[in-house]
């Protein structure tokens, strides 16, 4: 199995890089693991909603160049499904036992994800109603994934 992570922006805080350099390695054991990180759109603090997505447009373009057809994509989103770490373990066995062994995760910027990428991705997934650092679901997102696997393999670590 493949798992791509497509982020945008670059992970400078080196506390979480440490944490997805984890649990990237933990994942080594079920996966091969692909970190890309497509370039942020630099914009102002105040934007028009013309801009945020022009912002959004720029940003897709470049995260859009990075899936390839054969992908099975999960964009992150505010509004996406907001599933247990039970539900989505169950989800990434199925996609696997349907012949899906290329899963690619894409965490959008400060202003979220282009209409065109939430066009291309198969589904889209909510971890809370809340706002987080985008560079830290990075890290909540290697974990759940991580957590999948165990709890597809029956063992104890998600409890």
């Amino acid at each position: 199995m493949k798992i791509k992570l497509i982020a945008v922006g670059k992970l400078k805080e080196k506390y979480l890089k440490q944490g997805i350099d984890e649990y990237t390695k933990r994942l080594s054991a079920f996966a091969t693991v692909e970190h890309i990180e497509v370039a942020d759109e630099k914009a102002p603090e105040q934007m028009s909603e013309t801009e945020i997505k022009q912002v959004q447009e720029k940003e897709g373009e470049r995260i859009l160049q990075k899936i390839h057809k054969d992908d099975y994509v999960t964009a992150l989103a505010i509004d996406g499904k907001q599933w247990s770490s039970e539900r989505l373990a169950k989800e990434i066995d199925q996609l696997t036992t349907h012949g899906k062994s290329k899963l690619t995760f894409v965490i959008g910027g400060s202003v979220g994800l282009s209409e065109s990428v939430m066009k291309r991705a198969d589904q889209s997934l909510s971890f809370s109603a809340m706002t987080f650092p985008h560079q830290l679901m990075r890290l909540i997102l290697l974990e759940q994934i991580y957590r999948a696997f165990k709890i597809n393999r029956g063992e104890p670590y998600h409890k």
